[in-house]
């Protein structure tokens, strides 16, 4: 074994407790619920990244050789629709300061978008590569993005998928509809709270004036 090959392979040695480390689970120094929740997001400065809403699971991605070819991927479910229909109007009648909306180009993740906040900018800084191919997946544009404070008083919407930010931010992973709520944090960002399709009420009922 050459002397830089064992070298290589202590890096990786060392770096693999960091790794397992990593989750994506809110940090505890800033994880924020309820009422608190609602304030920050009303305030601003925080960026929300959802996984699409539930989809059809008898189709597949396979055939497809266009970000526009629906027919041949994964698409939402009606089931799915109504999902996103229903964040959307919570999101609405919490008062929340959407800004920015960015979506994967893929049909599931474009359409939940525009269903959530009727409009959605297709990126594959999202998705994580260009093309159709996960061959060459780089998730250095997407870290960075999700680093970034979106506009002063704004929250940033992604609708994207799983896989890539649990390529970033580890395990566990964002169930279908599912949002993770990020502050950036110099060169990277903080997860200060997950939320789930069936939370939006609980959410509504906590920002409720009293």
């Amino acid at each position: 074994m050459s002397v830089r090959c064992a070298a290589a392979i202590a890096a990786l040695l060392l770096a693999a407790p960091a790794m397992a480390e990593r989750s994506s689970s809110p940090d505890p120094a800033h994880a924020l619920e309820g009422a608190a929740l609602v304030r920050a997001l009303r305030a601003g400065g925080l960026t929300l990244y959802f996984r699409h809403t539930a989809t059809d699971f008898s189709q597949d991605d396979r055939a497809m050789t266009t970000y526009g070819e629906c027919a041949r991927q994964r698409n939402l479910s009606e089931a799915g629709r109504e999902q996103a229909r229903r964040i959307g109007e919570a999101i609405r009648g919490l008062r929340l300061p959407v800004g920015e909306v960015i979506a994967s180009p893929f049909c599931r993740t474009m359409e939940t978008g525009r269903l959530m906040f009727g409009r959605a900018e297709p990126s594959t800084v999202v998705r994580g590569y260009e093309g159709t191919s996960a061959a060459n997946a780089d998730y250095a544009k997407l870290e960075a993005l999700l680093a970034s404070p979106p506009a002063p008083g704004t929250l940033r919407m992604v609708t994207s998928h799983g896989n890539p930010f649990r390529a970033i931010a580890g395990p566990p992973h964002l169930g279908e509809g599912e949002a993770a709520v990020l502050k950036p944090a110099g060169a990277g960002f903080v997860v200060v709270a997950r939320i789930r399709p069936g939370d939006w009420a609980g959410l509504a009922e906590s920002g409720r004036e009293k």
